[in-house]
């Protein structure tokens, strides 16, 4: 079964200020592109584009704004990436009411709730949780 990976997880691919987080995630997303394990909402590479080329703690940015794109086309082509339909927004919704999440939160849950997948890595919810049938896992715990 696949799993749904939230934005932290592709954004800390490229922030070395956390080496082990770093570590991990691309570890995780190196054997999703193997085992075509991983699936990437839409949200997700908007949210990654818009993390990753903006000033950090007033540095610079993680990437200049054209290797967010290109690293955006890679996600594009290495990953099977999910879209939005009236039933993720509807969904979402009813997640943020039932759950107490915030929209992005939500509307992230919502793509794996629709589309069955039964986990959402990510370090932004309470890890092994259950909301709906999508479990909650934080790899980096």
């Amino acid at each position: 079964m696949a799993t749904l990976v939230d934005t932290n997880v592709l954004v800390y691919r490229f922030d070395p200020r956390f080496p082990d987080k770093q570590s991990k995630a691309t570890e995780l997303l190196r054997a999703g592109i193997a085992d075509d394990s991983i699936r990437v909402a839409h949200q997700a590479i908007i949210e990654f584009v818009a993390a990753v080329s903006r000033p950090v703690d007033a540095e610079l940015p993680l990437l200049e704004s054209a290797d967010a794109r290109r690293e955006a086309e890679e996600l594009l082509s290495q990953f099977e990436v999910i879209y939005p339909n009236a039933e993720v927004v509807r969904t979402a919704l009813r997640g943020m009411a039932a759950y107490d999440l915030s929209w992005f939160d939500a509307h992230m849950w919502a793509y794996a709730e629709v589309f069955g997948l039964t986990e959402l890595v990510t370090e932004d919810f309470q890890s092994g949780r259950l909301y709906g049938s999508v479990r909650i896992v934080n790899p980096f715990a």
